[in-house]
């Protein structure tokens, strides 16, 4: 249950770092994907006078089904929008010493980009949205003849 004061929300935009890794749990047969995600951010350095760009990286985890989508339809470089929570988890290492990191587990995942890259998607999960989330459907798909837009 959720503290009515706290929220663990994360939402991306960015690109693929790589194809994402999927493997299946021995037990349950139920998919992981793991890949990176890329985020850019412009900013200004007053001391050099000139604007430079900050790239940040983002392990991401994916499950079920999703992480089947994941399989099927993401590719490096491809740009997505990701709706997740933040995790953090602990292992130790050959030497036995605490380590930690930081991961987002995607509960969403909408394909942005190019109608032609996306196509492909639009038999699976019934969109280009796929959702983990039991309680969210994904977005109704726009008629491609529809140039009004409803409001």
């Amino acid at each position: 249950m959720r503290d009515i004061n706290s929220l663990n929300k994360v939402i991306l935009i960015g690109r693929l770092g790589q194809n994402p890794e999927v493997r299946y749990i021995p037990q349950t047969e139920r998919a992981v994907a793991n890949f990176t995600l890329a985020t850019n951010e412009k900013f200004y350095s007053p001391t050099t006078n000139e604007s430079d760009i900050r790239v940040e990286w983002h392990k991401i985890v994916a499950w079920g089904k999703l992480a089947e989508f994941c399989e099927k339809f993401l590719v490096q470089g491809k740009q997505i929008l990701i709706e997740g929570k933040l995790r953090t988890r602990n292992w130790q290492d050959k030497e036995g010493n605490k380590r930690y990191t930081t991961e987002i587990h995607a509960g969403n995942i909408v394909l942005l980009g190019k109608r032609e890259d996306t196509a492909a998607a639009q038999n699976f999960g019934g969109g280009q949205e796929v959702s983990e989330f039991p309680s969210e459907k994904p977005s109704p798909e726009v008629p491609e003849d529809d140039d009004e837009v409803p409001f």
